[in-house]
């Protein structure tokens, strides 16, 4: 490409196709090319995403024809259903994995933040109404001198990753509803930390348009180091060294500063003063600026960015992830009237750009061109991936006693002490001390809980919202995950999560047809066939359980990589196969739902549907 311009590049062009082409924002391994093959099949994918995820949604989609009720999917920064006949719901689901592993509560709080900004970058902007969050660590009990170097320990990160979560949301006044807690050893120097917002937003204001001439305005927080590089870092492998080597690609969140700019957008959505918004994600201006003028052309006068203080570079101020900001497209003719609206709420707005019709993005720093780069090279010329994927199954071995002896048909001679080891274990026992930190009755649209029962102390199959006060119908939120299947065959991983969502939403009371889903994958080095194998089979059970119940994806993520590897090892500590699926489901009448907690003595219990001779995987084999 410079070889036809006849020059070098820049170096803000290259940290621009670093950002822009990185696994974190362009997915380039599961939208590329994939030679799948296991003991049945082979098969090659073009774009393993689109014929597997996006191909259930347009199937299920195809099917409802003049009853779709999806609005948006895969398009925005979040995925949008219908509601009601005045409003849409919004649904995103981030994971903020690598920074959480160096600063937990900092990589945590700032997780959660991103995400709320991804409903308010959506459309014209949508209203957080409640948060979700799922963590994987390994055991708090692991010995600490059994870590190695550049570990933290998982009770610290654990106990910092809650307190992130905790204080972001609930300064925001979002309340945190529905989520999981898993432990397993492989989560040692990479935790997962899922985190889930969602939003109401007007039907009128649930697509946007950037035009040629709109001012670019940045608004919101100012600019600072912190997070540059956060796109390529969360893209690579965890070493000992990544806490001294990246710790600076760890954002700074200040949920105050969200919350004003919260309150300025609704308004000035409310008011029409812009015509596009986006948040300032991973690589921040570079990737605002440079997805908003994809298809139109954008000039940038960097050195007009507001700055947390002195001594940024062009370069810095371009890709820094400072949070907190965002990035609206605004006609002239109301910019002041934006500019005096965010004034009076003290949020900071600055034109830093404008979008014009040349195709191409310009920036510019004191006058000085530093960049100058065509807009469909920049997104569209990345060289497509060329991956293998193998699928080996897993060696099924019969039960076994210690002495080695066949232990399949031996019973246990005492089921209470086997019941009670199962509810003793971390990933059934109660988890009660972390939901209890999050504020669950803000805004007052909560109907069941987290936790129910005559003592509400026991977990909820599902979350219930009222999003309008003023109106009976109301949102169920579940999520699935079941890693220990993954261990013994990921199709079927897929599908218990897919069902497990399902169930949770169905079961207090939401209409079956009426559910949407997210994934979101986490995966280990999926340059390794046999690892990108496993991903290729739980997307094929996902597109299979998707198509047969009727539930779109409406959005996703997925998060490669997600790896250790301790000074001088030459093997790395790989997590599990981790898919998470999150419900979005509806209800006529939230007055009418169910909880789980039984309800009186006497009470007959039915078990519904087929249960066969299988345990393997379930925590009774572990």
């Amino acid at each position: 490409y410079f070889r036809g311009l006849g020059r070098d590049p820049t170096d803000v062009e290259l940290e621009s196709f670093a950002q822009t082409w990185s696994e974190h924002c362009s997915h380039k391994t599961l939208t590329g090319q994939i030679d799948y093959r296991d003991p049945q099949r082979q098969r090659q994918f073009s774009n393993m995403l689109r014929e597997t995820i996006f191909a259930a949604t347009n199937e299920v989609r195809r099917r409802l024809a003049h009853d779709d009720w999806c609005v948006s999917v895969f398009e925005d920064n979040a995925g949008i259903v219908r509601f009601d006949e005045q409003f849409n719901v919004v649904f995103k689901v981030e994971t903020h994995n690598h920074p959480s592993a160096l600063e937990p509560y900092g990589g945590a709080n700032t997780g959660i933040g991103g995400v709320i900004r991804d409903p308010m970058g959506t459309g014209l902007g949508a209203k957080p109404i409640c948060n979700t969050d799922v963590f994987c660590f390994a055991p708090p009990d692991t010995p600490l001198e059994s870590l190695p170097p550049g570990v933290l320990h998982p009770r610290r990160i654990m106990q910092g990753v809650v307190a992130g979560v905790r204080d972001y949301g609930n300064r925001m006044g979002i309340p945190t509803v529905n989520g999981a807690v898993y432990f397993d050893p492989r989560y040692l120097g990479n935790p997962l930390v899922y985190c889930g917002n969602i939003g109401l937003i007007p039907r009128d204001k649930s697509f946007k348009q950037p035009k040629a001439g709109d001012l670019i305005v940045a608004i919101g927080g100012r600019t600072g180091r912190d997070g540059i590089h956060g796109a390529t870092f969360s893209s690579a492998e965890l070493t000992s060294q990544s806490e001294t080597v990246s710790g600076g690609a760890v954002q700074i969140g200040n949920a105050i500063t969200e919350k004003m700019l919260l309150d300025v957008l609704l308004a000035a959505r409310d008011r029409g003063l812009y015509n596009a918004v986006t948040d300032c994600g991973a690589g921040g201006f570079s990737s605002a600026v440079g997805e908003m003028g994809e298809h139109i052309g954008a000039e940038v006068w960097l050195e007009r960015a507001p700055l947390k203080y002195e001594g940024l570079s062009y370069t810095e101020i371009w890709i820094s992830e400072s949070q907190e900001r965002m990035v609206l497209a605004v006609p002239p003719e109301k910019w002041e009237e934006l500019f005096q609206l965010c004034r009076s709420e003290d949020v900071e707005a600055t034109v830093i750009g404008q979008f014009v019709p040349t195709g191409r993005l310009v920036l510019k720093y004191h006058g000085h061109q530093v960049a100058d780069l065509a807009m469909d090279f920049l997104h569209d010329g990345r060289p497509t991936v060329v991956r293998e994927a193998v699928y080996t199954p897993a060696p099924v071995a019969p039960l076994r006693r210690a002495d080695g002896a066949d232990a399949s048909d031996i019973e246990p001679s005492d089921y209470a002490a086997v019941l009670l080891r199962i509810l003793g274990s971390l990933n059934v026992c109660s988890k009660h001390w972390i939901i209890r930190q999050y504020d669950h009755e803000v805004q007052s649209g909560s109907v069941i809980k987290p936790l129910v029962g005559l003592c509400n102390d026991g977990p909820s199959d599902a979350a219930v919202l009222r999003p309008r006060l003023d109106s009976r119908r109301g949102l169920v939120v579940a999520c699935g995950m079941n890693p220990c299947y993954g261990d013994l065959d990921t199709y079927w991983m897929a599908a218990s999560a897919i069902d497990e969502a399902v169930r949770n939403c169905v079961a207090v009371g939401a209409d079956p047809k009426r559910i949407a889903l997210l994934d979101n994958f986490c995966w280990g080095a999926t340059d390794r066939p046999e690892t990108l194998g496993s991903l290729v089979r739980a997307a094929l059970a996902c597109h299979d359980v998707a198509v047969e119940l009727g539930t779109p994806f409406i959005s996703g993520k997925d998060s490669l990589n997600n790896e250790f590897r301790p000074a001088g090892a030459q093997q790395a500590i790989s997590i599990p196969p981790s898919l998470l699926i999150s419900a979005l489901g509806q209800v006529e009448d939230v007055s009418r739902c169910v909880s789980m907690d039984l309800k009186e003595p006497g009470n007959l219990v039915y078990i519904v549907g087929i249960t066969r001779d299988e345990l393997g995987g379930s925590h009774y084999a572990l």
